[in-house]
């Protein structure tokens, strides 16, 4: 399938369209509604798949697959001095880095990677 395997690929119920919607998150603009999930996972992989090759013949060059990248495990996120002080205090009162606080607080929200399960 060109590549096309291993990209981010999504399928959630859409109570709007009454389906199943397909997404990739390396082509956020991709989407496939069908009346089943797997019906919309193969029409989304199809459609990538072919988007990819639409790429290549016009001499583009396809984005990488997230699972591809690498990542240094850092990131700036900027907040309100206000909340940064907060956390500050909250992290000194549990003995933990700030930087620590912040990766717990993450890894407990609900959609991050560790709390559901890849597709």
């Amino acid at each position: 399938m060109n590549g096309a395997e291993h990209y981010a690929y999504r399928v959630r119920w859409s109570a709007e369209d009454e389906a199943f919607v397909g997404t990739v998150a390396e082509f956020p603009s991709l989407s496939w509604v069908e009346p089943t999930g797997g019906e919309a996972f193969d029409g989304i992989r199809r459609l990538a798949a072919d988007t990819i090759e639409d790429m290549v013949e016009s001499g583009e060059e396809p984005p990488r697959p997230i699972a591809e990248r690498d990542y240094s495990g850092k990131f700036q996120v900027r907040v309100p001095p206000e909340l940064h002080r907060r956390l500050v205090i909250e992290a000194a009162e549990q003995n933990v880095s700030l930087n620590r606080l912040a990766a717990l607080r993450l890894a407990a929200c609900p959609g991050t990677a560790d709390s559901v399960s890849a597709t």
